[in-house]
């Protein structure tokens, strides 16, 4: 190893010249989008549509690669005991509607309740057996999250499914559109 000679160091006015950081280092700029930027990004990704025989439901405006983030289904999280209680409640009105999502997490049953209308478009995806979207459990400081990802690749102008892997008889007497 080679060591540079270093010159005599200059005094100014008796005293070394303050150097600062960015004397040595190049200025980086932090990539961090804000929130209203992210937001911005987030929604140009996804928009609502109007779909014949299901009603609202979000199509692609970007494409999406396999694996890829899609959209998270955000709501409350809640115990089942707690999702039980708002279940019977919204049944009581049926132009409410009811957007739960149960799961399994650390051997319990939760539920994300998303029935509250929001600007999150992850509750308005709509069914199908094929779809081009799967849930996956991502785990956040030890608070599960349900993420869509896509399960293969989404062109642009694609409507976003996933299957809600309901089969249950009485679901789809009532629900006829699960059968697809």
């Amino acid at each position: 190893m080679v060591k540079a000679k270093r010159g005599p160091r200059r005094k100014t006015q008796g005293r070394t010249p303050n150097r600062k950081v960015t004397d040595y280092y190049p200025v980086r700029r932090s990539s961090r989008k804000s929130k209203s930027e992210l937001e911005l990004i987030f929604f140009s990704t996804q928009q609502i549509d109007y779909i014949d025989g299901k009603g609202r439901g979000v199509i692609a405006t970007k494409h999406f690669n396999r694996g890829e983030f899609v959209v998270e289904y955000h709501g409350d999280l809640i115990e089942i005991t707690d999702a039980k209680k708002r279940e019977a409640v919204y049944a009581q009105d049926p132009s409410t509607g009811c957007y739960m999502y149960y799961f399994q997490y650390l051997s319990k049953t939760y539920c994300v309740d998303a029935t509250k209308e929001t600007n999150r478009l992850g509750r308005l995806i709509n069914h199908s057996k094929c779809g081009n979207c799967q849930t996956k459990l991502h785990d956040i400081d030890g608070v599960p999250h349900l993420i869509l990802i896509a399960s293969r690749d989404i062109k642009a102008g694609e409507e976003l499914l996933y299957d809600y892997g309901d089969r249950s008889k009485a679901s789809i007497e009532a629900h006829p559109w699960l059968k697809h």
